[in-house]
């Protein structure tokens, strides 16, 4: 990827709080900017190891054109050897990867990512020399817009995420018409001027409505002896994305939009406090969703919130999918160490009441460490898929309690549903609906042999 630069960026320097773990997708149909929805019902997004790329976490996802999908990851494990079963020794790249899917008129999912390489090194897909995490894109216009925050390394930072806040941006690409993203060209459009060091994460998520963007930022400050931390509301006009950091406001307390951020007027519209969320607006609910990983007890469980219009107000939070495997003591796939961010909904794979999310597991080890969980188990830290009616929660089957240390049922099967749709109900079904398709297929080949012979 190509950044060609508009303005000089003026360094926000900022200390990362240790909730803000990693940084984190966008319409109304009709008035709202709206693409195509995939051709399937039951094309389910995957992220198997191929390509060089062997996980990553943010896991955005835009619609490019009537075929594509873009896909946007953060940090990355990456290799120049396919097959590996581990990623002892792998390589990391900082910032972001990139990747592109599509699915067939018979509901397959394909996915290509697209690792960016440099005088024979792995790269960022964004940045010479910068660390760029990717944030909610969103699209005007037929222009793609993809907000970055800029991270720094803090070696004085104690703990397994020694790095701050440098700034943030939004880089704005006008043909991505090239199968390969690292060849797209952008234009860096500077966020600073308008974004106060009390945000820790800009573009949590985007949404295009009406004249405007809005965006839920995770705010928090605490200003004489009064603490604020939540998600916040901004926006910016359409007219004024080529000089977005001039530009942006944010609702108040009073029913305002303000330029100016002020402590005492600043309102929480969303209660999450998180990094990365989506909001999206459902025409057969007559709602709009906003849906995240809870803070709680490593994120143990998926919420969502409902509400008639952008800035609210917001229901209180609800259950969408618990508990997350990798942080239920019960699961083989725990761990102590483990914690899960990055929940989102992928409205371009959702259908009516059935929503396609997805989140991240990660570790609080050392990530040099080739011992550590992360390092030894694949399925760690990368996008966990599900496929989750809304409004009724799903739960693990309670006919198949699984305790640490055993082996769940028909563990091939298991992995058949991506390894990534946690030991749910929806999984249970997910592998029976597989095993129909398996043994339908078997049979065509059985009578295009038996025809054959004849």
């Amino acid at each position: 990827m190509t950044l060609r630069s508009t303005r000089v960026a003026d360094v926000l320097a900022v200390l990362l709080p240790a909730l803000l773990l990693v940084i984190s997708c966008s319409s109304e149909e009709g008035r709202l900017h709206n693409h195509p929805l995939s051709p399937s019902s039951t094309c389910l997004p995957a992220f198997p190891d191929r390509d060089g790329w062997y996980g990553g976490d943010g896991a955005y996802s835009i619609r490019l054109d009537e075929t594509r999908v873009l896909w946007l990851f953060g940090d990355s494990f990456v290799s120049g050897r396919e097959g590996l079963k581990d990623r002892v020794g792998m390589e990391v790249v900082f910032g972001t990867t990139l990747a592109t899917s599509t699915c067939t008129d018979e509901g397959e999912f394909h996915i290509r990512y697209w690792i960016n390489r440099k005088d024979g090194r792995f790269v960022s897909s964004f940045g010479d020399g910068e660390w760029l995490w990717p944030q909610d894109p969103f699209m005007v216009d037929h222009r793609l817009y993809i907000p970055l925050v800029s991270i720094g390394a803090d070696p004085d930072r104690e703990g397994p995420f020694p790095f701050t806040i440098l700034g943030h941006s939004i880089v704005r690409i006008e043909n991505f018409e090239d199968e390969d993203p690292n060849r797209w060209e952008g234009d860096f459009l500077d966020l600073a001027p308008g974004v106060p060091g009390e945000i820790m994460a800009f573009a949590t998520t985007s949404v295009v409505y009406g004249d405007n963007v809005y965006f839920y930022p995770l705010y928090g400050a605490t200003e004489n002896g009064v603490p604020v931390l939540g998600n916040i509301l901004a926006r910016i006009p359409l007219r004024d994305l080529d000089d977005p950091g001039r530009s942006i406001e944010y609702f108040t307390g009073d029913g305002r939009w303000e330029h100016d951020l002020e402590h005492e007027r600043v309102k929480i519209v969303i209660g999450a406090a998180v990094s990365e969320m989506s909001v999206r607006y459902h025409p057969s609910l007559g709602k709009w969703v906003a849906l995240y990983l809870s803070l709680d007890n490593g994120g143990d469980r998926m919420l969502y919130q409902t509400a008639d219009a952008p800035e609210g107000p917001w229901s209180e939070p609800e259950t969408l999918l618990a508990p997350i495997p990798e942080v239920d003591p019960d699961s083989p796939r725990y761990h102590g160490k483990t914690f899960c961010y990055a929940g989102k909904e992928h409205r371009d794979f959702s259908r009516g009441r059935n929503l396609v999310v997805t989140y991240v597991c990660n570790s609080y080890e050392d990530l040099e460490d080739d011992r550590s969980f992360l390092r030894t188990n694949l399925f760690l830290y990368r996008p966990v898929v599900n496929r989750v009616p809304y409004g009724e929660p799903v739960m693990p089957d309670s006919s198949k309690t699984i305790r640490p240390g055993s082996v769940p049922e028909v563990d091939e099967d298991f992995q058949n549903c991506k390894g990534q749709c946690g030991y749910t109900e929806w999984c249970r079904r997910c592998m029976e609906e597989r095993k129909e398709i398996r043994e339908a297929e078997l049979k065509k080949i059985r009578q295009r042999q038996n025809r054959e012979e004849l």
